[in-house]
């Protein structure tokens, strides 16, 4: 079982996600924007973000860039969740520190199978 906070400005996808990792026994956090996934993260230690990029406060790639700069998540993994495809914004993503890509709408299963392959 894992930590995991999520953030997404939208309460659906909030709730489908943490319907989906709760049915694998995960624990989750989560937070509306990414301002307050952030001063969750800088409160607790969590296993695994997951973010959507595009949300109020700061977007999901900056709060990559802020979370990288604290020591309890330099290393830890981060997946960003979004309905972009544009190859340019996975290789800024990348470089911004994110380890993984997943395209909503997301397929439970294979979510489940990113998160394992991650968490190790």
């Amino acid at each position: 079982m894992a930590h995991i906070l999520i953030s997404d400005d939208s309460a659906s996808m909030r709730q489908m996600l943490t319907f989906t990792l709760n049915s694998a026994d995960h624990q989750v956090t989560q937070a509306n924007n990414g301002q307050q996934a952030l001063q969750l993260a800088q409160k607790t230690r969590f296993d695994l973000v997951i973010t959507d990029v595009n949300m109020p406060l700061l977007d999901g790639l900056s709060l990559v860039r802020e979370l990288r700069a604290l020591p309890n998540y330099r290393f830890k993994p981060i997946l960003l969740l979004t309905t972009e495809t544009d190859p340019e914004k996975k290789r800024i993503a990348k470089a911004t520190g994110a380890t993984g890509w997943i395209i909503k709408p997301f397929n439970p299963d294979k979510l489940l199978a990113a998160v394992r392959k991650v968490l190790g």
